[in-house]
């Protein structure tokens, strides 16, 4: 009887198991717009993929989407961007980055690197799906930067387009002078494991750390494929000139320069997503 009851444990716990893995199986097809996890860096990644209509065995231009500092896959230009991109026959994957929004992971611990992790774990999930016919990527502001910077990582082999929108390239120079999103600090003393950011959340001292020696141009001068960039003029956040870096550093590159627009596309956001959206098809009719 023991012998039973232990067989029966063992084998409520190989379907435990079964059904966790079957989470992270690509061959087992997420719903539209229902939250699921992909394993990444510090934890598992809430993530939502949007497909659009497709015929048994076809597949599609995928694009995933990567959110800024602190935030998450509700940032108010996904939804728009993902909606005209599913109707020209593109699917998209959203994601929160670990320490953010509904995934695990402590945002104390998270650090550029770590997030470049993160997307790393998350193309490699997009690219076993069964839809899946190309990747290409989007990010805003930090969501830049790692974008840019894995791209470089990739290559154009691997990652058919980019679009950087806002990206906080200075964010290494913040954190050598002392300040990242409101939180002041001697970067060349940090006695502390965390600093308050005004927002109630923790910059921890490994993301500072490893802020001040990020390689950010030179590892996205390596992306050879096409990349398209866009700044507001009147971003406080991240000054336009980082975005014209950019646009030196990255061969294949078109830039432009919204005059009067801001840090997260308020003053004309519709204006925003079209810019991507024409863009991102035209980029991706050739996979057609």
């Amino acid at each position: 009887m023991k012998y039973l009851q232990t067989l029966a444990l063992l084998l409520v716990v190989f379907i435990g198991m079964e059904s966790i893995n079957a989470v992270n199986t690509p061959n087992m097809m997420p719903n539209n717009n229902e939250l699921f996890f992909i394993d990444g860096s510090q934890g598992k990644l809430a993530s939502k993929i949007s497909l659009p209509v497709l015929a048994t065995g076809e597949k599609c231009p995928m694009v995933i989407l990567s959110h800024g500092f602190g935030g998450d896959m509700t940032f108010h230009l996904w939804e728009p961007i993902i909606q005209v991109l599913n109707e020209n026959g593109i699917g998209v994957l959203r994601y929160d980055f670990n320490g953010c929004g509904q995934s695990e992971g402590e945002f104390q611990n998270m650090t550029v690197l770590n997030e470049n992790e993160d997307l790393l774990c998350v193309i490699s999930y997009v690219r076993a799906l069964p839809v899946t016919e190309n990747i290409s990527l989007v990010g805003h502001s930090q969501g830049g930067v790692v974008t840019s910077m894995v791209s470089g990582d990739c290559g154009s082999e691997q990652i058919k387009c980019e679009v950087l929108l806002s990206a906080a390239a200075v964010l290494r120079e913040d954190a050598i002078r002392g300040i990242t999103q409101g939180a002041h600090f001697d970067p060349w003393h940090l006695d502390q494991p965390y600093y308050e950011l005004p927002r109630g959340l923790k910059l921890g001292r490994a993301y500072i750390q490893s802020a001040m020696t990020l390689p950010i141009y030179e590892t996205a001068s390596a992306y050879k494929g096409s990349a398209l960039i866009i700044n507001g003029m009147a971003d406080q956040v991240v000054p336009y000139t980082y975005a014209q870096l950019y646009n030196k550093v990255i061969n294949n590159s078109e830039l432009i320069l919204i005059p009067g627009e801001d840090h997260t596309y308020t003053i004309a956001p519709n204006y925003a997503v079209k810019l991507v959206t024409d863009w991102l098809i035209k980029a991706l009719k050739t996979s057609k």
